[in-house]
């Protein structure tokens, strides 16, 4: 669940800097269908963070731990697979906070985001923090635990332009698609939301200039407590699958340890895979 920008594990959310390297061009997305149109549909971004919103008020878990099958395609084309182990919180306080193990916790490597923010943690020490933070994090936790307008200023670094909303289908069910108006802006940075579930489907977003934008797809969705989990999301970068996160053993509304999210506390807090520090 983890998708950095500008340089790129669920959810937030991950791509590390070698594969955001390995650019190629982006050519038209297929799988699209006739577009579909449903009445009192949103006008707005805002409009339908506010829809995902009040769908799940009071609802949507707080606390969620699962772990991540992680395939990666190198700059040569070989795809290596690791494990990894996520935690993610939202407090009032600290906002949505995502920890991410890469490989066994014991080996001290990883990652802590907020939507604007990331710690790197390797062999346990951790760098400063750095202004970039999880894209992931605003549509898949924040939105739905927290005033709208904070999402919306979580949402500016992406540069969606939230006054654009069309509707169309993708995968069989209606999209509400912010940030763009026809189906053929395949470009413009954009996130599709189901406008029967309330959950976002996909994210396109700008890496950097000159660079061919980034294509996400959440699929695979599963209820986890009252809220739902996209169990696999592909990252593909030129139609070619740069990153795919395979999770399971989702769990919801466990008590986690705040030291789990301080870089500072990474190897000394009580790890959610083993109980032990």
């Amino acid at each position: 669940m983890h998708a950095r920008l500008p340089t790129f594990s669920s959810t937030a959310l991950t791509l590390t800097s070698p594969i955001m390297r390995s650019f190629l061009r982006l050519p038209a997305l297929t799988a699209f269908s006739l577009v579909a149109f449903t009445p009192h549909a949103p006008r707005t971004g805002r409009e339908v963070l506010e829809a995902m919103r009040s769908a799940y008020e009071g609802k949507w878990y707080h606390t969620l731990t699962f772990r991540q099958k992680t395939t990666l395609r190198g700059r040569d084309g070989k795809e290596r697979v690791q494990t990894w182990y996520e935690a993610l919180r939202h407090t009032s306080a600290s906002g949505t906070q995502l920890r991410i193990d890469f490989g066994a916790p014991t080996e001290g490597n990883g990652v802590i985001y907020t939507a604007d923010s990331s710690w790197r943690v390797r062999a346990g020490k951790a760098d400063t923090a750095v202004a970039d933070g999880n894209v992931f994090l605003p549509l898949i936790e924040g939105v739905y635990v927290q005033p709208v307008e904070r999402t919306m200023r979580e949402l500016q670094s992406t540069k969606v332009d939230m006054s654009k909303v069309y509707q169309t289908q993708w995968e069989g069910h209606i999209n509400w698609v912010v940030g763009a108006t026809a189906v053929s802006d395949t470009t413009s940075p954009q996130f599709w939301v189901d406008a029967d579930r309330k959950i976002v489907t996909r994210m396109i977003v700008a890496v950097a200039p000159g660079r061919p934008p980034m294509d996400i797809r959440l699929g695979g969705y599963e209820r986890v407590g009252d809220g739902w989990l996209a169990m696999k999301v592909t990252m593909y970068v030129g139609g070619v699958a740069q990153q795919t996160e395979e999770y399971s053993d989702a769990r919801v509304g466990m008590p986690l340890d705040g030291a789990l999210f301080d870089p500072k506390q990474w190897s000394t807090a009580k790890h959610w895979t083993s109980g032990t520090n």
